[in-house]
């Protein structure tokens, strides 16, 4: 099930305020383009934001997302009507013939177990074209992120329809591989208080690099995020024949 982050309605339509102007996609345009990727499926595309920008590019879009609030405010954005939106994850998805699936942000991590994260990986290449292409990024686990995530301060944000909501973030928990952490979002204008929690597995490159090879990928590249250095893996890899 989604965390409520992206499942409950009023948190789900909040989401983009806090998620910045999302410069972070800019590298996943150029990689298309470099891969010559004209049908493209975004893999828990969440609200949209990247999906749109490559409708836009004039590419062919398929967006999935269990998480169907999200979907929801996805669909309400302009450009909205160019892109097929599918209800469900990568684990059932139809013969697309995609040149190319992505996954931005954290959702490469939020398969916690290796059946999840296997039966993901095999729904995706079924889902490619022959030579097709996934890309997507997970964070490097001796970065330790979670390090920074227990001292970063609330923030408050100004949202169009909302008003004044407050978020707070919380490690909950770390036990390696798995790192557990909590968002509270408090709407100033009424006094509601949502919490959303949420589970990562950090898998390392080694194991990543395996679990691609081993289930019908080529590792082509594993690059740093251009707009974090020293924090992601961006992982290129290639359905083999």
């Amino acid at each position: 099930m989604p965390d409520a982050i992206f499942a409950d309605h009023r948190l789900a339509s909040i989401y983009d305020a806090f998620g910045g102007d999302r410069h972070d996609l800019t590298a996943y345009l150029d990689i298309a383009d470099e891969l010559s990727a004209d049908r493209v499926l975004d893999i828990g595309c969440g609200t949209g934001c990247l999906a749109i920008l490559l409708a836009e590019s004039g590419r062919t879009v398929v967006g999935v997302d269990p998480a169907e609030a999200s979907l929801e405010v996805a669909k309400s954005k302009n450009g909205a009507a160019r892109i097929t939106w599918l209800h469900g994850d990568a684990t059932a998805m139809p013969p697309i013939d995609a040149d190319l699936a992505v996954m931005t942000g954290n959702v490469a991590q939020v398969f916690l177990t290796d059946a999840d994260w296997i039966q993901t990986l095999q729904g995706i290449r079924s889902a490619l074209r022959p030579g097709g292409h996934l890309v997507f990024e997970t964070r490097r686990p001796e970065r330790r992120a979670w390090e920074e995530w227990a001292d970063e301060p609330p923030t408050t944000v100004d949202v169009p329809g909302a008003g004044l909501v407050e978020q707070q973030l919380h490690v909950t928990a770390i036990r390696l591989p798995f790192v557990s952490f909590r968002h509270t979002y408090t709407f100033l204008t009424d006094g509601m208080v949502i919490t959303s929690h949420s589970t990562l597995r950090f898998r390392s490159r080694d194991e990543v690099e395996s679990n691609l090879t081993a289930h019908g990928y080529l590792v082509q590249d594993v690059r740093e995020a251009p707009d974090r250095p020293g924090r992601e893996f961006v992982f290129i890899a290639k359905r083999a024949a």
